[in-house]
């Protein structure tokens, strides 16, 4: 069975994810940039889909796969220890 996002709510440092399974997730927003910088009114404007969540107007993508395996944004630099 997949499991899909049903509804995203967010407040001061976390994004809420209830799945279709009965789950619900808090993501710190500090995973997802775009997200931690964006006006709640921003937050609320996502599109729910079969495999993630999307954000038009942030130019966000967040797949469900990814938070189930505690993956952030992808795109963040990551710092290599020396």
């Amino acid at each position: 069975m997949n499991t899909s996002a049903k509804s995203v709510r967010f407040d001061d440092n976390s994004m809420w994810v209830e799945l279709s399974d009965g789950r619900t997730l808090g993501i710190p927003l500090v995973w997802f940039p775009r997200l931690l910088h964006a006006r709640p009114e921003q937050r609320q404007k996502c599109e729910l889909s079969v495999s993630g969540i999307h954000w038009d107007e942030l130019d966000e993508d967040i797949s469900v796969d990814g938070l189930l395996a505690g993956r952030g944004d992808s795109t963040r630099a990551t710092k290599i220890a020396a």
